[in-house]
């Protein structure tokens, strides 16, 4: 069970409140814990990553363990503390302006 932490606005729109949980199948990997909360909360499909090229949307960023894989390819594994349970995946909608 991997915990992950939505930023407010895509827990607004995923009906939830606080850390949600999902299962990965198979090695969980970036894409395996994207596939698992598009799944288990369809209203976040096409939100954190193109519908169609699966990239990385520009405005959101991807932490675990205090590194950022918003960069790292889609199959890089996950750390083992995020593994474990005692390590959140973090969600983070980053700022722009000027």
């Amino acid at each position: 069970m991997i915990r992950v932490v939505l930023p407010a606005h895509l827990r607004t729109l995923a009906g939830v409140n606080g850390e949600v949980r999902v299962d990965v199948d198979g090695r969980p990997t970036l894409a395996g814990v994207l596939d698992a909360l598009e799944a288990s909360y369809p209203a976040l499909r096409g939100t954190m990553r193109d519908h169609v090229t699966l990239k990385r949307r520009p405005f959101v960023r991807f932490f675990a363990c205090e590194q950022d894989l918003s960069h790292d390819p889609p199959d890089t594994p996950l750390p083992a503390a995020v593994v474990a349970g005692s390590e959140p995946f973090l969600v983070v909608g980053a700022m722009a302006g000027g």
